[in-house]
């Protein structure tokens, strides 16, 4: 069946290649994705490949050079935009690299890195203040949705990542459904579980910022994304697109992933 999206922009189809890829290889993989996809394909799909920072430049000019309607995005920023931060990477270097998309608040930046609620609204502001558009990451643990914790984590995380943000500016930003239990592991949370906590989040942003926020708000799926479980993930009408880890890995996967519609029933 046609999927029903409840925003009127396309869905976003996002791959997170994580700490993968030299930049030969980012090129290679860059490369194949264009060749996969047709016009029609991103006539219907907004895409994003979100390269390690290493990467970043040569997969900008391959973009640009064989000019590649594929959007390029960052796995992480600092909020600072400049100082002693060795190792840090600041929101205007992303935006001087033609960066349109920089995730924040991914569960291994939460988990693994200490991220509180309180830096992840700092980073996305800072990427805001760069005309970049934050993907705003949050889910729950394992032992927190078996605690009947799920909804109540998430809530915490949206009103904690998303403070001090307009009405305007929360509609415009893409939030990523992550379960932490379900990345990289192989499991998936269903289709109607997906719904139900992304209707969840939609509901969460109508009750703080509006109708027209919660409406305009894109929400993605992300968790062991792969072409068989896409079609029935995007076919639920509060998820608007997909942050795709392993499977964005393989040209193949994640261009099946991008054409989740032409496996729906």
């Amino acid at each position: 069946m046609a999927r029903q999206a409840t925003s009127d922009r396309k869905p976003l189809i996002s791959g997170n290649w994580k700490m993968h890829h030299n930049h030969f290889e980012a090129i290679q993989t860059v490369q194949k994705l264009a060749y996969a996809l047709t016009a029609d394909d991103y006539d219907e799909v907004d895409v994003s490949v979100h390269p390690p920072f290493t990467d970043l430049r040569s997969v900008q000019t391959v973009l640009q050079a064989d000019d590649v309607p594929i959007a390029l995005g960052a796995q992480n920023v600092h909020q600072e935009e400049k100082g002693a931060f060795t190792g840090e990477v600041a929101p205007g270097m992303l935006a001087k690299l033609d960066v349109t998309y920089v995730i924040v608040g991914h569960s291994e930046r939460r988990e693994l890195f200490g991220e509180t609620d309180e830096i992840v609204n700092a980073k996305a502001i800072a990427v805001l203040k760069e005309n970049m558009t934050p993907i705003v990451c949050c889910g729950e643990t394992l032992e927190e949705r078996q605690a009947g914790q799920a909804e109540s984590k998430v809530a915490a995380q949206i009103a904690g990542s998303l403070a001090n943000l307009t009405a305007e500016v929360v509609g415009e930003l893409v939030i990523a459904y992550e379960p932490i239990w379900a990345i990289g592991t192989g499991e998936t949370a269903s289709s109607d579980d997906a719904q139900q906590m992304c209707a969840h989040i939609r509901s969460l942003v109508k009750d703080q910022w509006g109708d027209a926020a919660a409406a305009a708000v894109r929400i993605q799926y992300g968790g062991s994304v792969k072409p068989g479980n896409a079609p029935e993930l995007m076919a639920q009408p509060d998820i608007d697109g997909a942050l795709v880890g392993g499977a964005s890995l393989d040209p193949d996967d994640f261009a099946r992933i991008v054409n989740f519609r032409l496996y729906q029933a």
